[in-house]
């Protein structure tokens, strides 16, 4: 399952697996949003709750009021994504579900260039982000004009762009794709030679999967990713013999090579809840794994992890911020959106084929 869909009320479904987490220790009387609190206890003491619960209980009335949904990536903090968020999920689930919410207002728990892709999927709705801050170095590495120059370079060569870039790069491109579904994108053209941008590493990650393509790439990394080595899994292999070790794809390769399965968050999380090891390691963002661990007590996560500083922006008090001024809104020039828009609508049609 790509993403958890939960309902629009302060009733928790939880995530795949998940039977709930109790307070390890018993709760005063008129300890505030108890049952909301057990599903984060691990992670928030209960001394810190109180604060943070006043702006969880005007969220979710804002959400009625508002008739706002919101969308959090699999990086945000568990305060946020265990206790307000209705949909969570990484890029590629969060942008299949963009296109069926059934609200108003959609506030985007995560970075800058998926509100521009839920605003690009949703035209009629308003797109908030709470923080204008939440960018992403991925995105940053490349412009409109490189892909044309790009396109200029290579005649004719189909350019596959990743999710994690502008509405203006999406518009210069032929399709786009995510982590979770690169290799079905670069297949479904069924060309010989592919340009995929901006991420290096992706791209590289994907060519050792589809060697019959000759795949072109572009210098740009998520500052996350690139930081992880090939020592640093073999130093947790020696401290925890027996963990698994689970990498993204924007790792380098020779980080991928060292583990056990490579996947999007989507597939990283759906492989701990399925195979259900005793310890494990996510080469990641650190939120995923305290994410897990706060409905799967019975898994230890171990580090390293690497903090996203732009998905770390998100905060309860920005989330509420933005929905009680309606703040910060997302737009796309219409003629650039039709255009981006259909980059993104053809790499979701890819699933279908």
């Amino acid at each position: 399952m790509a993403a958890t869909s939960l309902p629009i009320t302060p009733t928790f479904q939880g995530l795949p697996g998940s039977q709930g987490v109790p307070a390890n220790q018993p709760l005063p009387a008129g300890f505030p949003l108890p049952d909301i609190y057990a599903r984060v206890s691990r992670h928030i003491p209960a001394i810190e709750w109180p604060a943070l619960a006043e702006d969880v209980a005007a969220i979710l009335e804002l959400k009625k009021t508002r008739n706002a949904v919101i969308l959090a990536h699999n990086y945000q903090a568990p305060e946020i994504f265990h206790t307000v968020s209705d949909i969570v999920g990484d890029s590629l689930a969060l942008a299949r579900e963009a296109v069926t919410v059934d609200a108003d207002v959609i506030v985007l728990a995560g970075v800058h260039f998926m509100a521009e892709t839920a605003k690009l999927l949703n035209p009629g709705k308003t797109v908030l982000i709470p923080d204008t801050r939440a960018g992403c170095s991925l995105a940053d590495s490349i412009t409109a004009a490189d892909v044309r120059g790009l396109r200029a370079q290579y005649p004719g060569v189909p350019i596959v762009t990743y999710v994690n870039t502008s509405a203006a790069v999406k518009a210069e491109s032929d399709l786009c794709c995510t982590s979770g579904n690169a290799v079905e994108v670069v297949r479904s053209l069924n060309a010989p030679r592919v340009l995929m941008i901006p991420d290096e590493f992706l791209a590289q990650n994907v060519q050792a999967m589809v060697p019959e393509i000759e795949i072109l790439t572009w210098a740009g990394h998520c500052e996350v990713h690139e930081q992880f080595t090939p020592a640093d899994i073999r130093e947790v292999r020696e401290s925890y013999p027996g963990v698994t070790v689970i990498t993204h794809p924007e790792c380098p390769p020779e980080v991928v090579a060292e583990a056990d399965f490579s996947g999007s968050t989507a597939m990283m999380m759906n492989f701990v809840l399925e195979k259900r090891p005793k310890q494990v390691v996510l080469v990641t963002e650190c939120s995923m794994g305290d994410n897990i661990a706060a409905a799967n007590p019975d898994i230890e996560f171990i580090k390293p992890c690497n903090l996203c500083p732009h998905m770390k922006r998100m905060s309860l008090k920005n989330i509420r911020h933005a929905l009680e001024t309606m703040t910060h809104e997302v737009t796309v020039e219409p003629e650039l959106a039709e255009r981006a828009r259909m980059a993104v609508e053809r790499m979701l049609a890819v699933r279908t084929r």
